[in-house]
């Protein structure tokens, strides 16, 4: 038994280790190829279109001859690139989604058929297993931005700069919210969360958490409305420009396996994990939270926090990169932060016992007030009335220029000597009229 670690790996060996990590690579590359179907399928739907329907029963082969033309397609590397990073950065963002899953429990103690051996249906875990997960999120960004810096082109480069501030600003309130999980469970440990969820999943008392989770997740997949790497409308493919074939197959993988990532994090530590939802846990003492039961839980959950990746990216549009960056500094990370302060002073509270709870809901309240007082009484910024514009020259640095928006050009000199042209029409029909016709 590990410190601080509820699943037992005592009776494990290497081949244990083994076939559980073949396993779970055999599950997230499968699990790719549904992704790619459902979210065309959903996304069809919602845009009243069939989607995927010819490559197989229901379209499900569509993804699989994707996966061909990528691997058949001509590879095109580029004569500007560093050749070595621009190789090594869809490994990077590969490598490190992968790993994400190894401390993801997928249910409890497991027997296999037909012997008497059990194993947990986890790979491995620790007593920090939750900052593994962000450091191998953090180390993922690496192969975006030396993608985009490696491939000698600008609009790389620009998505690769956008990935890095993004990463930063939402990584902070992830960071935010999943302190609020260890705050309650006492523990870093994927298992010991999912055993602390026993009797009530952590959604329910960490609410606003989740929320700021689940926002973050999204931009921390670079996915709709959060895409600013990519933003195929502004940066032709961003980051990805430059890539073709497997180079590009790579990134690809690496952008739904994180998805897959999050999904399964955020099941972990707010839905319960593996559990089943709370009227069916108390079915027959609970055993529909034994054996190969909370598989099925666990997909099931995962599979409703894709659907909502997809129901996003149908519904809301791109924001510009100002108004992503400013909802992640002012609002996101100011809520989180206080979300947190607050849970903080409950929990102490709670545990020490030494603060009457009439004291603490008194406090509690004047805060909500103060809270509520301070968004609505806030005095409004008035706009300041524009500044004079500055006379506006197109020859000033010696080279003609175009006006920026607000700035008027100069008349045109060669105005002033145009004739003036005088519509010699008669006002009324007539004879003459009639000749000025012909």
């Amino acid at each position: 038994m590990i410190p601080g670690v509820v699943a037992d790996f005592s009776r494990d060996n290497g081949w244990t280790f083994l076939v559980k990590a073949v396993l779970i690579l055999v599950f997230l590359l499968t699990s790719v190829l549904i992704a790619i179907w459902f979210e065309r399928k959903v996304v069809g739907r919602m845009q009243v279109r069939p989607g995927p329907n010819v490559h197989g029963p229901f379209g499900l082969l569509q993804s699989l001859s994707d996966a061909m033309k990528l691997l058949l397609k001509e590879d095109v590397s580029v004569t500007a690139a560093d050749r070595v990073i621009y190789l090594l950065a869809p490994m990077i963002s590969v490598f490190c989604s992968l790993l994400v899953f190894a401390v993801v429990p997928f249910g409890p103690e497991v027997r296999l058929p037909f012997t008497d051996w059990s194993t947990p249906a986890q790979l491995t875990d620790f007593p920090v297993a939750v900052l593994y997960v962000l450091a191998c999120a953090s180390v993922g960004v690496y192969g975006i931005v030396l993608g985009g810096w490696s491939s000698g082109s600008t609009y790389p480069l620009l998505g690769s700069v956008r990935s890095t501030a993004q990463v930063i600003s939402y990584e902070l309130a992830m960071g935010l919210s999943l302190v609020s999980v260890f705050i309650l469970s006492g523990s870093m440990s994927t298992s010991t969360i999912v055993e602390q969820q026993t009797s009530q999943w952590f959604l329910i008392p960490l609410l606003p958490a989740f929320i700021v989770y689940v926002i973050s997740m999204i931009g921390e997949t670079n996915r709709l409305p959060f895409d600013l790497p990519e933003a195929e409308g502004e940066l032709v493919s961003g980051y990805m420009t430059e890539y073709s074939s497997m180079k590009f197959a790579w990134f690809f993988l690496a952008e739904y396996i994180n998805m897959l990532n999050v999904s399964a994090v955020a099941t972990t530590l707010f839905l319960g994990g593996w559990r089943a939802p709370a009227p069916l846990s108390l079915i027959a003492d609970g055993a529909l939270n034994t054996g190969w039961w909370p598989l099925l839980w666990f997909l099931a959950k995962v599979w409703i926090l894709m659907f909502v990746f997809v129901w996003v990216r149908g519904t809301l549009l791109r924001l510009r990169y100002d108004q992503f960056m400013v909802f992640g500094w002012k609002v996101l990370i100011p809520v989180a932060l206080g979300w947190l302060v607050l849970l903080s002073v409950v929990q102490w509270v709670r545990l020490d016992g030494q603060v009457p709870r009439g004291t603490l809901v008194a406090v509690l309240v004047g805060i909500g007030v103060i809270a509520v007082a301070l968004l609505t009484f806030w005095p409004e910024r008035r706009e300041q009335p524009p500044a004079p514009i500055a006379p506006f020259d197109a020859f000033a640095g010696g080279y003609p220029v175009p006006p920026l928006p607000g700035q008027t050009l100069p008349p045109s000199p060669r105005a002033a000597r145009r004739p003036v042209t005088v519509d010699a029409t008669p006002a009324s029909g007539g004879p003459d009229a009639e000749e000025d016709a012909r």
